[in-house]
């Protein structure tokens, strides 16, 4: 169907890719630790809406224009890395509430669900590894002789989306449950701050450091 083969080992492969912790659990942790299952749910659906993009991107050819020019990949790595270092240094920088006991009115706090969300689009969609990785990985169940490859792409791209986010989701309502009593803590939720921006910051010097291969 479309020239997709093994299926069966996409959608195993892809399972065992979305479960393993990365920046994106991380946030989405975050999210559902300070602001509660609709904060990580927003998180959750940004990222899945970044890697909508990606996939359209690779299906079309943007991803191998990405991954054949350095100027163009030099240019969304200096834009991603820096997004997600002003990201996190934001995040390092809040401040809690003025009682340590209180609920916190930390800048994290403030964020509306529609900022969560793109803050989650942008980190995904502005980092070229992203870009690369379904570049290389989507092509691999592709047939050569398929009718239609960037429909295939797309397919391959959504059911892939689909699963993660279904994956994501959950995380992001397992976190809400688990630190319901925690985030009446201010401390805990600046904890939690200095943490995602830690995560940040480390992800915007990694993707700093990325290579056009």
């Amino acid at each position: 169907m479309l020239g997709i083969h093994d299926l069966w080992l996409f959608i195993l492969s892809g399972l065992l890719l979305n479960i393993t912790p990365g920046p994106d659990t991380a946030y989405i942790v975050g999210r559902s630790v300070q602001m509660g299952w609709r904060g990580g749910a927003a998180a959750a659906l940004g990222i899945s809406a970044g890697c909508v993009m990606h996939v359209f991107a690779a299906a079309i050819g943007l991803s191998a224009l990405l991954a054949a020019s350095s100027v163009a990949f030099t240019a969304i790595k200096v834009i991603g890395a820096a997004y997600l270092l002003y990201i996190g240094i934001r995040m390092l920088l809040a401040h809690p509430a003025a009682n340590d006991d209180a609920p916190t009115t930390s800048t994290a706090d403030r964020l509306s669900l529609r900022q969560v969300f793109w803050q989650g689009a942008l980190t995904n969609l502005l980092n070229p590894k992203v870009a690369l990785f379904f570049l290389a990985f989507l092509p691999q169940f592709v047939a050569v002789d398929a009718p239609s490859k960037a429909l295939a792409f797309i397919a391959l791209g959504f059911i892939f989306i689909f699963n993660g986010t279904l994956w994501c989701l959950g995380v992001a309502a397992f976190a809400a449950k688990a630190a319901g009593r925690l985030r009446q803590s201010s401390r805990v939720v600046v904890w939690t701050n200095r943490v995602l921006g830690g995560v940040f910051i480390a992800l915007g010097i990694r993707v700093a450091m990325t290579e056009a291969r």
